[in-house]
């Protein structure tokens, strides 16, 4: 019993002889815990308060995030964040080194010198970010200033339309541009091999392909510029010449609107020039498989221009002609009074003042006949053999009708002048037989109209037949119904006149 109780006195005294060893330690490694806690809050707190006094990380961080995203991450607290937990990460490894805790440093320290190693490659990457942002801050700048020098916004008239300035918008794809040409080298700086592989291939396309793209822009710039050029000169020289007079007096300003004649053929000059510029620049691109559709599409356009050309003159020359022609059958059945054939044929009064009139009607029929004409002819001009053929037939279909309703409004003018004449004879039963008349002539005028109109021949036919032979009918029996007495009393005379003789 004693010697176990001096063993374990002897081991209370070797652990408190080790814990008195390493109680220097503990207190210095408390003491640096404490110390580099408090310096981590020095830090941090300094490092905040000089980026509020200043305006420059926002700026910069501004240019590479955005503005707004800058305004919700409080990037003092984010970089004063950061500078506290590096230093208190070497406050730990100097910690656990203190009391000689190598299972735990020693990741610490391998941590630590592979970030130190990779800091000159990321200081040479944010060098060259740097430079990058310098140089397309610069770029953009420069750009932006030129072309506002040049109005080129004025001229393109994105001012007055309210939309965003080319000049700007210009100066940010050359801002961008440059970062894409320094992206390969900031990877390669930062040793990215798996990301500077795709990029590398991706931007030596676009390099490649940057003649192309800047062969099209141009092209599309001058043609462009070209095309309002000559646009504005051909809208001034017809304007001059007096054409947007004469087209008010052709009447096309209602067909027009607000537009005027040397406007609109401005625009049209406008568009020549600027489709074969537009193929121009698609064929400059030398993508086939992009570019030939659009271009045999443009092509194909171009090759129409002509009777589509001679197509619009037909149409306008027809409108010309069938207005002046409205306004003088107008006129002319103005002065012979054909504005009382409705009370004439008894289906109306005659218009008042400020209503549209009969002539008025035949004048807009005969300016929709003169239409549909050269609109069969148009189409024909451009290709559309089914829609002419179409448009004959209703022109045929439409004639028929006018006809038809012809042949009515006269049987309607007809009868009505019988049965005036029947009324005023003077006759037994006059206005009984004045009725009888108007009625047969209608039905008549009736049936003569729908067959020229050539709606189911058979069946009106049929009907008037039917109803002709059933008046005849009635007419044969009430005649002999009521001239039963006067037969017999002939018959009886022509009897006795016969007896006598013999």
């Amino acid at each position: 019993m004693k010697e176990a109780a001096m063993d374990i006195q002897g081991m209370f005294e070797q652990i408190i002889q080790s814990l008195g060893n390493y109680v220097p330690n503990i207190l210095g490694a408390l003491a640096i815990l404490i110390v580099g806690w408090l310096l981590a809050l020095i830090v941090s707190a300094a490092v905040r308060g000089i980026l509020k006094r200043t305006d420059f990380d926002n700026r910069i961080a501004g240019k590479i995030f955005g503005d707004q995203a800058v305004k919700t991450m409080n990037l003092e607290v984010v970089v004063a964040k950061v500078f506290y937990y590096i230093i208190m990460l070497f406050v730990l490894l100097a910690f656990f080194q203190t009391l000689k805790l190598t299972i735990v440093t020693e990741p610490i320290n391998n941590l630590l010198n592979r970030l130190f190693a990779y800091i000159p490659q990321f200081i040479g990457a944010v060098v060259l970010l740097l430079i990058a942002w310098i140089l397309a801050s610069m770029v953009r700048l420069a750009s932006v200033k030129i072309l506002q020098t040049a109005r080129l916004d004025e001229r393109l008239g994105a001012a007055e339309e309210g939309r965003r300035s080319f000049a700007k918008t210009l100066g940010d794809a050359l801002y961008w541009l440059i970062f894409l040409l320094f992206l390969p080298a900031i990877l390669d700086a930062l040793m990215l091999s798996g990301l500077l592989q795709p990029v590398q291939a991706m931007l030596d396309k676009l390099l490649g392909f940057l003649p192309n793209i800047l062969a099209g822009a141009v092209i599309i710039l001058v043609g462009w510029f070209a095309a309002r050029l000559v646009k504005r000169i051909v809208t001034n020289l017809l304007a001059v010449t007096g054409i947007d007079r004469l087209s008010e007096r052709l009447g096309m300003d209602t067909v027009l609107g607000e537009q005027r004649l040397s406007g609109v053929l401005g625009w049209i000059v406008y568009a020549l020039i600027i489709l074969p510029v537009a193929i121009a620049a698609l064929n400059a691109l030398a993508l086939d498989a992009l570019t030939r559709p659009a271009s045999d599409m443009l092509n194909l356009i171009l090759s129409a221009i002509p009777n589509i050309f001679a197509a619009a003159i037909v149409i306008i020359i027809a409108y010309a002609v069938g207005n002046m022609a409205a306004t003088l059958i107008t006129n002319i059945l103005v002065k012979i009074g054909f504005n009382r054939i409705l009370p004439l044929i008894g289906i109306g009064k005659e218009p008042e003042k400020g209503q549209r009139t009969p002539a008025q009607v035949v004048g807009t029929i005969v300016l929709a006949a003169v239409m549909i004409f050269a609109a069969m002819e148009a189409a024909n001009l451009l290709g559309f053999e089914m829609m002419g053929t179409l448009v004959s037939g209703f022109l045929v279909f439409a004639g028929q009708i006018l006809l038809g309703l012809v042949i009515i409004a006269i049987g309607m003018y007809v009868a009505n002048l019988v049965a005036e004449l029947i009324r005023s004879s003077g006759v037994m039963h006059a206005r009984f037989l004045a009725l009888v008349a108007r009625i047969a002539i209608l039905l008549l005028a009736g049936a003569m109209g729908l067959a020229r109109m050539g709606l189911a021949d058979e069946i009106i036919s049929l009907a008037f037949g039917l109803l002709f032979g059933s008046i005849m009918v009635a007419a044969a029996i009430a005649f002999g119904i009521g001239g039963r007495d006067f037969a017999a009393r002939q018959l009886d005379s022509w009897s006795k006149a016969l007896q006598k003789e013999k």
